[in-house]
């Protein structure tokens, strides 16, 4: 006969914590990797993660680079990215990336690590007030002061995070609570059958040319900051606009062109989720809060009402000058290789289906125009505008796909987060980063150049060498230095299967796919789409 030992002799089970609670909970809406920078400020959760073996802890080298790979990584999956950073420095570092969700309506989790409790109000060590901080960053910020509240805390900065107008949340949780005991995540193929059953041409808004195939003849282009003239005219001609899942921010209604507010030969449709954007900058004709996805489905579903000769005749005419503007010819320079060579060759190689990301700069106007996405492709960038998420958003969707991802990222934008290359390199990663080198912030200098002709300061960049820097960290490294070199070496960047840098010599004179710049001179009008 076996007895139970005295009261005093029995182990009492060990307390779970509030750390414990934060990560079942992380669990329990589907969270399977998280990005970081440790900090002492949350080892608890950390250490509770280290227990959690489905949850993959990817480590960054920069709290910036850790947010930018957490909202790719959200691009991806349509859930909320998780990013964990701790105090003072962690969180400031980190806010670029809650900026960038802000703008692009991202899911965004930022948990971040806090003095204790008792410290709080007192410019201890690292304190920041994040409620201040962040208050025009993020939809909202908690801050876990009762642990009976922890469940209900984080189970809020998702569902906040993913409803409405998606976008950052920020979880705040003060170093002595983790310790203490609780006591208590498709629309592309309807996209595509909603255009053809009804021949309708096809607009993707800025920075989702990824939506819709570029090579199908419904497809219309692509609503950007270099958007081009004769494209605008030609959409002029549109007596309805139907705009799904859009914000319809300044960059995509080509600052409030498309379509005019009050334009009464030009109808308006919005789709949106959230009934508060609806009608915010642009009156609807008619105004739908609903979700893009079911809209498309039905639309798809339902009997098209004919479609006239002037219809078709203008969808392919849409559609024939992104073909046209798409043809790569030779763009002559004496200063290193124009950079549509380098994209024309990727287009050429892969057939548009790859997985791209886009850091920020004048270079992208070159994949704008020359990269024609197709297939499972995909392109992630940030709408802000914030130099560096190219690598680590890189980075998170490498992890994310499994496949050969092609970060294109500045010289500029590379010196700020390419130290990521490091987490590349320890997880072997698929990722080619190709680097556009042309000495230079380019953008800021073709404004410069614009506004101040002649008068260079604080534009020009040297830098180290690329190729060498990539071998130090352990990746391949490659340069491409004219047009020849193009093929060769994008193809062996694609097969090997490791971390690769590509570092283009670019031309800084072909500034842009539209744009050429004189180094004397103002900036002239490249007119030719062929």
């Amino acid at each position: 006969m076996t007895t139970a030992p005295p009261a005093a002799d029995r182990a009492s089970p060990t307390p779970r914590t509030v750390a414990a609670t934060v990560v079942d909970t992380l669990l329990a809406h589907g969270v399977d990797r998280v990005f970081c920078v440790a900090g002492e400020s949350y080892l608890a959760v950390l250490d509770e993660l280290h227990a959690a073996s489905t949850v993959d802890v990817v480590t960054s080298r920069h709290e910036a680079s850790a947010g930018f790979a957490a909202v790719a990584d959200a691009k991806l999956t349509g859930r909320a990215g998780v990013c964990l950073v701790s105090r003072g420095p962690g969180a400031t570092n980190a806010s670029i990336a809650v900026h960038s969700a802000w703008y692009d309506a991202t899911p965004l989790v930022l948990v971040i690590g806090q003095v204790p409790r008792c410290d709080l109000g007192t410019e201890a060590f690292q304190e920041v007030d994040y409620a201040r901080a962040f208050s025009g960053l993020a939809k909202e910020v908690l801050v876990l002061l009762e642990p009976a509240r922890t469940g209900e805390f984080v189970a809020r900065a998702f569902r906040t995070a993913q409803s409405g107008t998606p976008g950052p949340v920020v979880l705040v949780l003060p170093e002595d609570v983790l310790d203490l005991p609780d006591p208590v995540g498709a629309g592309r193929r309807v996209l595509a059958a909603a255009a053809h059953r009804h021949h309708l041409p096809v607009l993707t808004s800025n920075k989702r040319q990824d939506l819709f195939d570029n090579r199908d003849p419904c497809y219309a282009g692509h609503l950007h900051n270099n958007t081009q003239e004769r494209q605008r005219t030609l959409l002029d001609r549109a007596d309805l606009v139907l705009a799904v899942g859009t914000r319809l921010d300044d960059v995509t209604t080509l600052s409030r062109r498309l379509p005019r507010p009050g334009n009464p030969a030009q109808a308006l449709v919005h789709v949106y989720p959230d009934p508060q954007r609806i009608g915010r900058t642009h009156p609807p004709t008619v105004g739908l809060a609903a979700d893009p996805v079911q809209f498309l489905r039905q639309l798809a579903d339902l009997a098209p009402a004919g479609v006239d000769a002037g219809r078709v005749g203008w969808v392919d005419e849409l559609h024939q000058l992104e073909v046209a503007k798409a043809r790569w010819a030779p763009h002559p320079a004496d200063d290193g290789l124009a950079f549509g060579a380098l994209v024309a060759g990727l287009d050429e190689l892969t057939g548009g289906d790859v997985v791209v990301t886009l850091d920020s700069g004048t270079f992208t106007s070159w994949l704008y125009r020359y990269l024609r996405l197709t297939g499972d492709a995909r392109m992630l960038g940030v709408g802000s505008s914030a130099m560096g998420f190219g690598v680590p958003g890189g980075v998170a969707a490498a992890l994310r796909t499994g496949r050969p991802t092609v970060v294109i990222v500045g010289d500029g934008g590379f010196l700020m987060t390419g130290s990521e290359l490091a987490t590349a390199v320890s997880r072997r990663l698929p990722l080619i980063v190709v680097i556009a080198n042309n000495g230079s912030y380019g953008t800021i200098r073709a404004h410069q150049e614009r506004a101040y002709p002649g008068r260079v300061i604080a534009t020009d960049l040297d830098n180290p060498d690329f190729v060498a820097l990539a071998r130090a960290y352990g990746a391949l490294g490659l340069a491409v230095t004219t047009e020849q070199d193009v093929e060769p070496c994008l193809a062996r960047a694609l097969a090997h299967g490791g971390p690769v840098v590509v570092d283009v010599r670019t031309s800084l004179s072909w500034i842009s796919a539209y744009r050429r710049l004189s180094v004397s001179g103002p900036v002239s009008m490249e007119v030719s789409v062929g």
